[in-house]
């Protein structure tokens, strides 16, 4: 298959200011699958929305609670972007807002039944992200994710009720799990993905509450790594403010960095270079675990501990601030989207900022 040149066409990082009535934000160069809203200024939900479970129908990254149905949130996905109503928490008048936006297939999904559970599925195999949804049945089990790739990570909510945010990674294995709206470390979870890695057609669930509740809906969010656009991978921090250089292939847009231990300063740090456009990237950083305006840490300032900042370079990223959340000398997981390759099929080279 040959390698994505234009990474845009299939994720995208569009700014917006609310105006406190409905817009159209547009821009985004395709009709997105899986929007992410934060309000940038303020201390609010982050809004998570898809084409699979519909307009208005929000998740949230930072906490469990069930899925919530407001009908002036996200209003349509747009032919190059989407629709908003007045909902305080995607279009506060006045605010600064980021959306990052992931294309699937643009359809509401279609029935999938390589796996034990039907699921339906919104897949876009040429970028490697496909949406999930399906309901658990309390025993292991395996699901259809429509890839044709092998997943790298696997990000699965309940929707129906409350439940925790369950995240397979390539890097740590089938045997443990991280959850997205806590500092947590990973822990040994048989039941999660039931001790067995994804295939290319489907990824395995045991009898977990949280990845397979007997009569709940679920939701997951799939990823295969896709040369040029996007890397799913691990790095050992080395505690300096020279920090570790992280190779992915490409020159980032995108990127989500999680200490594997424990700790009150040990976030889901998310970096991309539209929000900021030069090196270090620090001081605007967001977390997916926490509701925290834009470079504030946790719910409230921390003058005692830096804000983590990364490098966006030609060829991956590099830790430029001794942090906990980005550059101890612990090991860190990450997942990365690239703005362009290093050497695209085109021979048009990604340059260093």
């Amino acid at each position: 298959m040959a390698q994505i040149n234009k990474p845009s066409d299939y994720f995208n990082t569009k700014l917006y200011t609310g105006n406190g009535s409905t817009q159209s934000i547009t821009g985004v160069n395709f009709q997105p699958d899986w929007v992410w809203l934060k309000d940038r200024d303020n201390a609010t939900n982050h809004m998570l929305f898809d084409s699979v479970r519909g307009t208005g129908k929000e998740l949230h990254s930072q906490n469990t609670d069930s899925e919530t149905t407001q009908a002036n949130t996200l209003t349509a996905f747009g032919s190059d972007g989407f629709s908003l109503g007045n909902n305080t928490d995607v279009n506060n008048s006045s605010q600064n807002f980021v959306s990052w936006n992931w294309l699937a297939d643009n359809t509401s999904g279609s029935s999938n039944t390589d796996g034990s559970i039907t699921s339906t599925v919104s897949a876009n195999t040429t970028s490697g992200f496909s949406i999930v949804s399906y309901t658990g049945t309390g025993a292991n089990a395996t699901i259809g994710h429509g890839l044709g790739s092998t997943p790298a990570m696997i990000i699965v909510k309940k929707r129906s009720v409350a439940g925790s945010w369950y995240v397979y990674h390539q890097s740590i294995g089938n045997t443990k799990r991280l959850v997205l709206e806590t500092t947590a470390a990973s822990t040994t979870d048989a039941n999660a993905w039931n001790n067995t890695s994804p295939t290319s057609s489907v990824f395995s669930v045991g009898a977990s509450g949280t990845t397979n509740a007997s009569g709940a809906t679920h939701i997951a969010y799939c990823f295969a790594e896709k040369k040029g656009f996007s890397k799913f991978g691990s790095y050992t921090g080395n505690g300096s403010t020279d920090g570790t250089f992280v190779y992915t292939g490409f020159k980032p847009a995108w990127v989500m960095i999680k200490n594997q231990t424990s700790g009150s300063y040990k976030s889901w740090s998310i970096f991309d270079t539209t929000r900021q456009t030069f090196n270090v990237n620090a001081g605007k950083t967001l977390y997916a675990n926490k509701s925290s305006a834009e470079g504030i840490r946790g719910n409230g300032s921390d003058s005692s501990t830096t804000i983590p900042g990364i490098d966006m370079l030609s060829n991956g990223f590099k830790c430029r601030v001794l942090n906990d959340e980005v550059n101890n000398t612990n090991d860190f997981i990450y997942m990365a989207f690239a703005e362009n390759p290093l050497v695209g099929t085109n021979n048009i080279p990604a340059t260093a900022r």
